[in-house]
């Protein structure tokens, strides 16, 4: 397994209830996937550099995780299908 850093883009208008659900979510997959969530860092309200489908403000997530190589194609396409999600950016971390 390798070890891999996710930070997610969420509208700033979305509710706790939903913005707990998010990450929830993706937790869950990366351990269905045969992965191991490691360090998960609280959502923070941030302006954005330039505007995201029309938000100037977004709530900015981050999860580092471990994962086999073969499932990381997996993991993004479950991102993508989660409509909250504006924007994803999945690295890999030095080891």
């Amino acid at each position: 397994m390798r070890p891999y850093e996710l930070m997610y883009l969420l509208p700033p208008t979305i509710d706790e209830e939903r913005l707990g659900a998010v990450s929830e979510r993706i937790q869950q997959t990366i351990t269905n996937l045969g992965g191991k969530v490691e360090k998960v860092v609280p959502n923070q309200k941030r302006r954005l550099a330039y505007e995201v489908a029309h938000h100037r403000d977004g709530q900015y997530g981050v999860v580092e995780f471990s994962l086999p190589t073969t499932q990381t194609r997996e993991l993004e396409r479950t991102i993508r299908l989660t409509e909250d999600i504006l924007r994803h950016l999945v690295v890999r971390r030095d080891e």
